[in-house]
């Protein structure tokens, strides 16, 4: 069925209640690799419930929510699971993200692309609890094989190109079952688990989430540049530029910025630096 631009860019914007607690925190930063070594005081923080801090970009699976989902499911579109990737994320943080929550997500459509060979959904998400708003997040997810129904391109944004030599250069390892680990918190695309969806696809074996890749990034940067104080965080946008597979190793640039901001680019250390993301963290002194 081609997409419908005019029908999911009229869609009434969808709201529901999304609720989480310690157990999500803690199963989200272990999918993103935390806790190793675990008795680590520096992995506790995530891992152990009396000591935890949420890392903001437990944001894009609070409650189990998935911008992809909605993607997929907008009024005038349709997919295969199996075409879908992540194309940008960005989140803008309003207060750090409590540890317990009970708020509403308010989720609209403000863009359809066509790219010719893929279509391309813009996705606004909005969510507030009774205290107000928490955080605002924004996504461009791909939608593979949908293109071609005669809509606008659209512009591509890219993160500023960092300039001189990296500050920092971190590894980060991500385990073999790290995907199998990671959809647990809600994103259960067949794409990730699944050899013979994976193959389809066009790929020799399932790929990791990228926003699991998006939070191993950011935590690298918590821990190393801000002091593991995940409240200095005040935003964290990421562009995704190519797959990564569990068990790769994935290697992380830092550069720092006049702005109070690190911009980031991630790539993959057994595929020759294969880039994947580019990101920019925004975050107090």
């Amino acid at each position: 069925m081609p997409v419908d631009a005019v029908r999911a860019l009229q869609a009434e914007p969808r709201r529901s209640r999304v609720a989480w607690d310690r157990g999500d925190v803690m199963l989200y930063h272990l999918g993103i690799g935390a806790g190793v070594p675990a008795t680590d005081p520096a992995e506790l923080r995530y891992t152990l419930e009396n000591r935890l801090h949420v890392l903001p970009s437990f944001a894009t699976v609070a409650g189990g929510a998935m911008d992809w989902a909605d993607a997929v499911s907008a009024p005038g579109i349709e997919s295969d699971l199996s075409g879908v990737l992540h194309g940008t994320q960005s989140l803008i943080l309003h207060r750090p993200v409590p540890v317990r929550g009970d708020a509403t997500r308010t989720t609209a459509v403000t863009a359809v692309h066509d790219k010719g060979t893929a279509a391309v959904v813009a996705l606004r998400s909005e969510l507030a609890d009774a205290g107000g708003p928490l955080w605002t997040g924004e996504a461009r997810i791909f939608l593979r094989g949908q293109g071609g129904f005669g809509g606008e391109r659209g512009a591509s944004p890219r993160p500023p190109a960092p300039g001189g030599r990296p500050a920092l250069v971190l590894e980060r390892t991500l385990r073999e079952d790290q995907a199998l680990l990671y959809r647990l918190c809600g994103d259960r695309n067949p794409l990730h688990a699944d050899p013979d969806v994976a193959r389809r696809a066009g790929y020799d074996r399932p790929i990791l989430h990228g926003l699991c890749s998006y939070g191993v990034v950011l935590k690298a940067l918590v821990d190393t540049e801000l002091n593991g104080d995940v409240t200095r965080v005040r935003g964290y946008d990421a562009r995704f530029t190519g797959v990564v597979f569990p068990g790769e190793t994935l290697r992380l640039s830092v550069w720092r910025t006049a702005r109070d901001a690190r911009v980031v680019t991630a790539s993959v250390v057994e595929r020759d630096d294969a880039p994947v993301l580019t990101a920019t963290v925004h975050c107090d002194r």
